[in-house]
């Protein structure tokens, strides 16, 4: 198995890429289970790149049920250092609109708890920097490569993760405006905090798909109406990542990469056997 420098986690379409050659399909075990599926590893513009079926082929996980620990160890064990989250959320303003593309640069969690949000716990207690979840420099980059690809696309917004699976009432879209959030998504979270435990640079290109349920001159949020622009900004993402590959190229120093530098807590001595080798890929660097 060859490995992968840079991931894609997204809808299943994402890996149908013109130029991605000598591809295979990579199913791993990680300590935290299965992934969502099978990894779709080829070379593209020259890096190797890694895709992932964010809700598996098909579409069978609903946001809460995503195995983020088992994905994003997966792709650790790719050797993946920087990941591009594509996901479908909803506008909360006017100047984002439906079919275009956004590149937040802050989170809000609203969700309720039930996913499992680290890779820590259980006999062992880490703390990483979460001030900005997306990087900075890979969120510019992606900016610039879906600008090249002549996409419609804004830079900056606060992304606020629900827990869903149902669509936002009005009231909590009302709020969410009032709060200052930008978009509104399902699945953005655990999936940052886990790749930044997992010292993964992360940055996220939204696909606006409707503006949830809150403008008064637009029907209310539907699976119908979503699939019908995510269809057609599956092309966009597609261009996007292709311009991006080359700008990343050999990488960049970020401070994901060593965010687990200083973070645990505990005695050496008292973690369990156990809980060690559970972490012990993310912990190498740090014996």
């Amino acid at each position: 198995m060859r490995k992968a420098d840079i991931g894609v986690i997204g809808g299943s379409g994402l890996y149908a890429m013109p130029g991605l050659e000598g591809i295979e399909q990579v199913a791993l075990e990680t300590p935290w289970g299965a992934p969502s599926d099978s990894y779709v590893v080829g070379t593209l513009a020259g890096q190797r790149v890694a895709f992932l079926p964010r809700h598996g082929v098909g579409h069978r996980l609903t946001p809460s049920e995503v195995p983020s620990r088992a994905n994003l160890h997966g792709f650790k064990q790719l050797g993946v250092r920087f990941l591009i989250a594509v996901s479908a959320v909803g506008s909360l303003r006017e100047d984002y609109a439906p079919g275009q593309l956004v590149v937040p640069d802050q989170l809000f969690d609203r969700t309720k708890g039930i996913r499992p949000a680290s890779f820590f716990g259980e006999g062992i207690v880490a703390h990483v920097p979460f001030d900005h979840p997306f990087d900075p420099t890979l969120s510019d980059l992606l900016h610039q490569a879906a600008s090249a690809s002549g996409a419609a696309v804004h830079r900056g917004g606060t992304y606020v993760c629900m827990e869903g699976p149902q669509f936002s009432t009005l009231a909590e879209s009302q709020e969410n405006r009032r709060a200052g959030f930008d978009l509104v998504g399902m699945t953005a979270l655990p999936e940052a905090k886990l790749a930044r435990e997992a010292e993964i640079a992360y940055a996220m290109l939204a696909m606006v798909t409707d503006y949830d349920c809150w403008h008064p001159n637009h029907a209310s949020v539907t699976v119908e109406l979503v699939m019908q622009v995510m269809h057609k900004n599956v092309a966009a993402a597609q261009a996007t990542i292709g311009q991006l590959i080359p700008l990343i190229g050999a990488g960049f120093a970020s401070p994901a990469h060593h965010a687990l530098a200083g973070a645990v807590m505990t005695s050496p001595d008292v973690i369990p056997a156990e809980k060690r080798a559970q972490l012990a890929l993310l912990m190498e660097k740090y014996p």
